[in-house]
């Protein structure tokens, strides 16, 4: 640190006092969970740690803090340098009579949608409620077994660019209310969230930052995580009822089954937990993992060097430093990320590329007065529709590589 960088920092004295922002705290398990909502900042302390935020919160000076915690546990602490990383993290508003500089709070999406606006989002008899209609659902399609959706449901219009356009407005409508579903639960408790395009792997998603869910209760956090295969079961829950009230054979008939099927596709995805989907989440927070994909991803490097040098020396294991029950969660995820990385990988690089190539290549060939308005509309559709989802994850590959980049 260069000399004029100390000099801008206020000084901290034995008589010191901070004020601290409005900071929330979760104990779980041996450790507490401290942060801060409006910046959505959190970490973890151990029980000192969580004592030394509620003493100075207080009004305590840094010499009583100290004094109090060695008095309380018999241990020397040192609380200068722990202010120092309480104002690192954004937690300190004031040392002493010096402000400190805070910065600006990411912008959440929607901002004007309150907590309260939104309060039965969290209520206990919500889930109750999709649970009867799943159930429902699922006695139809035991007594109508027809009624299950094939993909042939999909192929609703013999016209294709009908059925493409039509299925990706539909499919993208969908993706947008299920991330909604987690930002109105995370605000509901209070979190800000935002919704945004992002990549893992070759998918191209929406995702709902709702960094500071880990300071609100186990049901808050869970009914966040889960709230968008919730709706999902909950839309394909109410089309069923209706796909059963309607004649066989029919058009309305016929796009229910279609969007039936498109409000199940996702769900399956969902389970690709390598790629840090909803139920990675709650993976995570059932383990009691602070990290578990990142250090998942640190053990399987660590063990492809060691299995590339087995007399490598100087290579610590990095989950040696995690408790046991982490330990344990990090190895096995490890291998899920693993091998559930390379299948999809080499899915991409063996189908998806291929066909996503010979789609564009045959959509050009039928461009053309020889082939007809059909011919043509279903050519352009191909091309707006995967070129289009082709072309935007490029785009939001590379702004968030440069957004990762600008933040180191």
């Amino acid at each position: 640190m260069t000399d004029t960088a100390a000099e801008g920092r206020p000084r901290i004295e034995p008589s010191t006092r901070v004020l601290l922002h409005d900071l929330a705290v979760r104990r779980d398990r041996d450790e507490w969970i401290v942060g801060r909502m409006a910046t959505r900042t959190f970490v973890a302390l151990p029980a000192a740690g969580a004592r030394a935020v509620e003493l100075l919160g207080e009004g305590l000076s840094v010499a009583r803090t100290a004094r109090r915690l060695r008095d309380e546990t018999g241990e020397e602490f040192e609380i200068t340098d722990f202010v120092r990383d309480l104002a690192a993290l954004g937690f300190v508003a004031r040392i002493g009579d010096c402000p400190v500089p805070d910065a600006e709070p990411p912008r959440a999406t929607l901002p004007r949608l309150r907590p309260h606006h939104v309060r039965l989002a969290l209520h206990p008899a919500l889930p109750v409620f999709v649970g009867v209609l799943l159930a429902a659902a699922v006695v139809v399609l035991f007594r109508r077994p027809d009624l299950l959706p094939g993909y042939r449901d999909l192929l609703w219009s013999p016209h294709g660019s009908v059925v493409l356009l039509s299925g990706a407005a539909a499919g993208w409508t969908l993706l947008l209310a299920h991330e909604l579903a987690h930002l109105v639960t995370a605000r509901a408790a209070g979190v800000p969230g935002k919704v945004r395009l992002g990549t893992r792997l070759q998918f191209l998603v929406m995702q709902t930052d709702i960094s500071g869910i880990e300071l609100a209760p186990r049901r808050h956090r869970l009914t966040a995580y889960l709230s968008g295969i919730a709706l999902n079961l909950t839309v394909a829950s109410v089309l069923i009822l209706v796909l059963a009230l309607t004649d066989t054979g029919t058009t309305t008939h016929d796009l229910l089954a279609a969007a039936v099927l498109l409000a199940l596709l996702p769900l399956p995805f969902q389970c690709m937990v390598f790629t840090r989907t909803d139920l990675y989440f709650v993976l995570e927070d059932l383990t009691g993992c602070r990290n578990l994909y990142g250090d998942g991803l640190a053990y399987a490097r660590y063990a492809f060097r060691r299995a590339v040098r087995p007399r490598s020396f100087g290579v610590a294991d990095p989950s040696t430093r995690l408790p046991p029950h982490e330990r344990r969660a990090v190895r096995l995820y490890s291998l899920v990320l693993v091998v559930g990385t390379a299948a999809c990988l080499t899915f991409m690089a063996a189908v998806t590329l291929p066909v996503d190539i010979a789609l564009l290549v045959r959509a050009v060939r039928g461009l053309g007065p020889e082939h007809g308005l059909a011919g043509n509309a279903d050519s352009a559709a191909v091309l707006i529709v995967l070129g289009g989802v082709n072309v935007l994850w490029l785009l939001t590959w590379w702004r968030n590589r440069r957004s990762r980049r600008s933040a180191v």
